[in-house]
């Protein structure tokens, strides 16, 4: 089951995968890369709004909003100039720039390194879970 789910979430990313400004590797570690692009974050002139998924948007959360993917997909991102990486929780549509692949929240932001340059070049991948690591054992 977790097999035709994870199939059908790599399907549903495929056209993001086809719109990547810059080609990503195969694979990075164990976890197949979903795309490669440009990401940015938002904040507090958010905070308490509602997300698309109904929750209320929290600064400090570690969330993102990505165009397609199924809300609680988790992701890693990760920054491969600096090699750092967070997961995430998808909760959110957007982002609603072109050019961009996913706004995180400022707490995810911040823990990657990007706050001061408000965007940076990033990988995203699905998270793999403990649980589903040790279940293929």
């Amino acid at each position: 089951m977790r097999s035709i789910i994870a199939i059908m979430m790599l399907t549903a990313a495929a056209p993001i995968a086809a719109q990547d400004a810059a080609p990503a590797p195969a694979t990075s570690g164990t976890a197949t890369v979903l795309a490669s692009g440009m990401a940015s974050y938002y904040g507090d002139a958010h905070a308490g709004n509602r997300t698309a998924s109904g929750e209320r948007f929290d600064p400090d959360g570690m969330t993102a909003a990505h165009r397609t993917l199924p809300f609680g997909t988790r992701l890693r991102v990760t920054d491969p100039s600096t090699g750092r990486s967070v997961i995430v929780r998808v909760n959110d549509r957007g982002p609603f720039h072109q050019s961009r692949i996913l706004d995180m929240s400022e707490g995810a932001a911040r823990e990657l390194g990007i706050v001061r340059r408000g965007r940076a070049m990033v990988q995203i991948a699905l998270a793999e879970t403990m649980t589903a690591a040790s279940e293929g054992n």
